[in-house]
């Protein structure tokens, strides 16, 4: 009896440290974001100030408006989710998907300019006909 009440202590602790080691991990990893995002904004105003003014006469401009013109970057060219280079599971699916129906397609068409001279101009011909017969 002692030794299952053991076991299940341990169990629970190990939990409790995984869970603590988990919230942990998510704590700093949404300060590194947060650093992150105002490094990235610093960054943008620091080269502005510095290229724009004396390349293009334009004026230096505030840490916020840096942020700004991140955001309006983001939205305009997209949120970096559709990289060329991606592995996704998604986008390997919808790619197939896609393709399949022109390439088995695509091999019927070898067939169209013999189609065509024995068959083709004579069945428009009769379909153009008919279509005015009923009209």
């Amino acid at each position: 009896m002692e030794h299952i009440e053991k076991r299940i202590e341990q169990k629970i602790e190990r939990k409790f440290k995984k869970g603590i080691t988990k919230a942990v991990k998510i704590t700093f990893a949404i300060i590194f974001g947060i650093l992150l995002a105002f490094l990235c904004g610093y960054v943008v105003m620091r080269l502005w100030n510095w290229l724009m003014p004396d390349l293009f006469g334009l004026a230096i401009i505030s840490y916020w408006q840096a942020v700004g013109i991140l955001i309006l970057a983001k939205i305009f060219f997209g949120m970096g989710n559709c990289s060329s280079g991606g592995s996704g599971k998604y986008k390997k699916k919808f790619k197939n998907r896609k393709c399949e129906p022109i390439k088995r397609e695509f091999s019927e068409w070898e067939h169209y300019d013999e189609f065509w001279k024995e068959e083709g101009e004579t069945a428009f011909k009769e379909y153009v006909a008919r279509f005015k017969s009923k009209a």
